[in-house]
């Protein structure tokens, strides 16, 4: 008999190659490879083959899902900061601030008034499923996120810095769910979460990001002047840079997610030769495309036909609501007056605006978070609830957002990216 280990590495290696050897076909595709990686996980787990399993005699390993996806979102995030290369001005990172401060609330006000006045939920519950779902997924928006470096599109950037930073207002309001769980009087914990969760977590971040991204770059700046590092051991330098960056801001409860994408910009900042932060990306890039096949074989194998029928009801009306009215509502809300920097035009094309509004991925990221909750206080009835409208989201929007976005983007490519100045970096260039 052989060991079901072995087949799952015979299944992954097989499908790798499948995929790899495929991508040009696939590529041509309405497709994503989520879309192939999700179909497969359900192959593989209990409604297919069983030959992967996160439940053994109905209890859920959570722990495991929210190690792989952590590690999966911080390189993700780290790789949203490589590819950008905007001056760190206002004027520039206009449209992340709107999506950030303006559109992330909203939508999780807007799911938390949902899953208390129509699914039942007492405000904790409410709040904690809109911190789970209102975040965009920085891992699986690759397709609509920067293509390189030298990529300079609005909307591109716009959903790029929006994955990268989400979590510096999403984690947050997941401290909140988790706190209102555990006590439902506010007032007992209410100043805490403003000063330890809101304001010293996110500062945390940003600092922390900043100092331990320079002084490595400085490290290895200094030891190369003296002896060279073998060539292919310097794409390590990437991974050191997330890991210790990551580590040492959660030892001071600082959000690792938000000091990894501020370490990214750092870094690509910091070199001297801009070859350097470019095989960085590239080196990363790989790991991330390989870590997402992991992750979402595993969502695949976690489904599970019952439960997902039982809230299937639910699941759908927040699907509607998120993706058709919350969402692009809230991007609608968050772009009035906003003028494109490349563009004569005085606002946003309203085109851009309902892509803005459409691309709201969800993925990795939301896993993530619930995953997290169910290590910290989250269980019983409203884990269940809040675990199946979770996947059962993610799940639609692999589906929906993998099968509508090479169309899309190519539609906004053919007719809306190319409406420019004659001197696309000018507006820019202007801010450095």
């Amino acid at each position: 008999m052989v060991d079901i280990y072995i087949i799952d590495l015979f299944v992954i290696g097989l499908l790798l190659l499948m995929v790899t050897l495929g991508s040009g076909w696939i590529a041509r595709l309405p497709l994503s490879f989520a879309i192939i990686y999700l179909l497969v996980g359900i192959f593989l787990g209990p409604n297919g083959f069983g030959l992967v399993q996160l439940r053994r005699d109905e209890v859920f390993n959570a722990e495991v899902l929210e190690k792989i996806t952590e590690l999966v979102v911080i390189i993700s995030v780290f790789s949203c900061g490589l590819r950008i290369v905007r001056p760190l001005r206002l004027g520039v990172w206009d449209i992340t601030v709107r999506l950030i401060v303006f559109l992330m609330p909203i939508s999780i006000l807007a799911l938390a008034v949902v899953g208390k006045l129509f699914l039942g939920m007492n405000w904790g519950e409410a709040i904690l499923l809109g911190a789970i779902l209102a975040p965009t997924d920085p891992v699986l928006a690759s397709e609509v996120q920067l293509t390189d470096t030298n990529d300079q599109d609005e909307l591109r950037f716009g959903l790029t810095s929006e994955g990268g930073l989400n979590d510096a207002l999403a984690f947050p309001f997941v401290y909140f769910g988790i706190h209102a769980l555990e006590d439902d009087n506010w007032g007992n914990w209410f100043k805490q979460w403003i000063t330890v969760d809101l304001i010293w977590a996110i500062a945390v971040g940003i600092i922390m990001g900043i100092v331990v991204a320079k002084s490595l770059v400085w490290i290895e700046q200094r030891i190369q002047k003296r002896r060279a590092t073998d060539e292919l051991m310097e794409d390590f330098v990437a991974i050191s840079t997330i890991l210790l960056t990551y580590s040492l801001t959660e030892m001071v409860n600082g959000y690792g997610f938000l000091a990894v994408f501020v370490a990214g910009l750092v870094v690509q900042r910091s070199y001297r030769n801009p070859e350097k932060p470019l095989a960085q990306l590239e080196f990363v890039e790989q790991i991330e495309k390989l870590l997402e096949v992991g992750t979402i074989l595993l969502l695949g194998s976690i489904l599970l036909l019952q439960p997902m029928l039982k809230y299937a009801g639910q699941s759908l009306l927040v699907i509607i609501l998120l993706f058709l009215i919350i969402r692009p509502v809230g991007v609608w809300i968050s772009t009035i007056g906003k003028p494109p920097l490349e563009s004569h035009r005085r606002t946003l094309h309203p085109g851009t605006r309902l892509l803005f509004g459409w691309f709201g991925i969800r993925g990795v990221g939301s896993l993530y978070y619930l995953a997290y909750a169910f290590g910290h206080g989250l269980k019983g009835e409203a884990g269940e609830q809040i675990a199946w409208i979770t996947y059962t989201t993610i799940v639609v929007s692999v589906i929906v957002h993998g099968i509508s976005t090479t169309p899309l983007m190519k539609w906004y490519e053919r007719n809306l990216a190319n409406e420019r100045k004659t001197t696309p970096r000018a507006t820019i260039d202007e801010f450095e």
